[in-house]
């Protein structure tokens, strides 16, 4: 029988911890600070930020929004974020994604102080994940895990294979299932064998960024998948990387798309928000 994984529920109860634990830094005088700066008018970036700022009020998160025009020079930009970094009231700053193309996405993810890297996408942030260092890890990928880890099934000694090698989703997660002890597979656009290596898999993470694109006869029986793609199919319906009503039918346990990964994702983004804050209180 399989069991849907309810990332809806599970961040849930995540931001209730988070809310008690900011109840306790304020009355020390800590006030969690989250500042999100949206460049453009992309309709996808606004409901994010505004689902992102939902959670902060919910939890209680002081949280600020930086709009800038899509016309925006890099120069401008850098010093919007040099700003932020100085001030003390900021504890961490969230750069929406997709930028506009004359502005060099690694470049503003890079000025971001790595303290204030609530994305947990800086260089040196990652650089730390790579070697195991204690640091902001990225929001996704640390959502993905709690996920696994809601589950009861142990890591450690599993085959894991992760289907896309992204900077912030498929090369974090492979990276945190190494550091519990499972044997990683990434797969990408050039892997061959492809539903060979995904039928070897105790443990799937879908990240391709493709509609329905991992069947079901393709995953193991008994398998842990974990659907990270969201897409909008032109019936208006919400779908991920996986053929969920096939691959249901033989992964022990699943994430529902909607309802699986997005919540956490967020709720993982609070998270990093309190820890930056009592790190540099």
């Amino acid at each position: 029988m399989t069991t849907i994984i309810d990332g809806k529920s599970l961040a849930e109860k995540i931001r209730s911890q988070i809310a008690q634990e900011i109840s306790q830094l304020k009355a020390k005088g800590v006030y969690p600070g989250l500042t999100f700066i949206l460049v453009g008018e992309n309709p996808a970036s606004q409901i994010y930020v505004k689902n992102k700022k939902a959670a902060c009020d919910e939890v209680g998160i002081e949280n600020f929004l930086e709009k800038l025009p899509a016309t925006v020079s890099e120069k401008n930009l850098l010093a919007k974020i040099e700003a932020l970094n100085k001030n003390p009231k900021v504890h961490g700053i969230l750069v929406q994604l997709p930028l506009p193309k004359q502005i060099d996405t690694k470049k503003m993810l890079a000025a971001i102080s790595p303290k204030k890297d609530v994305d947990g996408l800086h260089p040196e942030n990652m650089g730390k994940l790579a070697l195991k260092l204690p640091g902001l890890k990225p929001c996704t990928p640390q959502g993905v895990i709690a996920l696994i880890e809601s589950t009861g099934v142990s890591v450690a000694g599993k085959n894991a294979c992760v289907v896309g090698r992204s900077d912030i989703v498929g090369l974090p997660t492979a990276l945190l299932l190494l550091h519990q002890n499972a044997t990683v597979t990434i797969c990408h656009s050039r892997t061959k064998d492809l539903k060979e290596k995904i039928a070897a898999a105790d443990i799937l993470i879908a990240a391709i960024g493709k509609e329905k694109f991992i069947q079901g006869d393709w995953i193991k029986k008994g398998a842990v998948v974990i659907d990270v793609g969201i897409h909008r199919l032109a019936n208006g319906k919400i779908c991920g990387d996986c053929d969920f009503e096939t691959a249901s039918q033989r992964a022990a346990f699943i994430t529902p798309v909607p309802g699986g990964v997005g919540p956490m994702t967020i709720a993982m983004l609070l998270k990093n928000t309190v820890h930056a804050a009592k790190e540099n209180s």
